[in-house]
């Protein structure tokens, strides 16, 4: 009689494993330390790791795939590789902000921002040109929290 597979059961319990023993599996598993990231991450990254000792990892044509496919989405440019893609609202949204008793819509593009029909490379050029001073963009519209706000 065949045994029953124990990676299912592996990759329940990550849900109910204590943080600790979640980066002491990570140590276990990947022989590094764990990133100082959230507990989703360390769980998904553990079940992707647990999966792959099992079962395997990606066949080499895959990742060769998978790198030519990511080459062409940046070009090669290892800097735009390293940029979290979804940190970036997505194209096509309208950022308004009030200044000084104004609305100052800004539209986000594939290549950066759009400020009354001129193109600009960064939210903080387009905070910049509004207010005349030098401002964080992603705070300037609301995108991101002052540090201890």
């Amino acid at each position: 009689m065949k045994k029953p597979d124990p990676v299912p059961a592996r990759l329940a319990a990550l849900k109910s494993t204590p943080t600790k023993e979640l980066k002491a599996q990570w140590r276990e598993l990947f022989e590094t330390e764990p990133p100082a990231f959230n507990r989703r991450y360390l769980e998904s990254r553990l079940a992707y790791r647990i999966q792959e000792l099992a079962y395997g990892g990606l066949k080499p044509e895959t990742v060769k795939r998978l790198e030519t496919l990511g080459e062409q989405l940046d070009g090669g440019n290892i800097t735009l590789r390293r940029i979290r893609a979804d940190l970036k609202p997505i194209t096509g949204t309208k950022l308004i902000r009030e200044w000084q008793g104004i609305e100052q819509t800004v539209t986000v593009l594939a290549d950066g921002y759009e400020w009354q029909g001129r193109p600009y490379r960064s939210l903080s050029a387009v905070a910049r040109a509004i207010t005349g001073t030098r401002w964080n963009g992603w705070i300037f519209f609301g995108l991101k929290c002052r540090r201890g706000a």
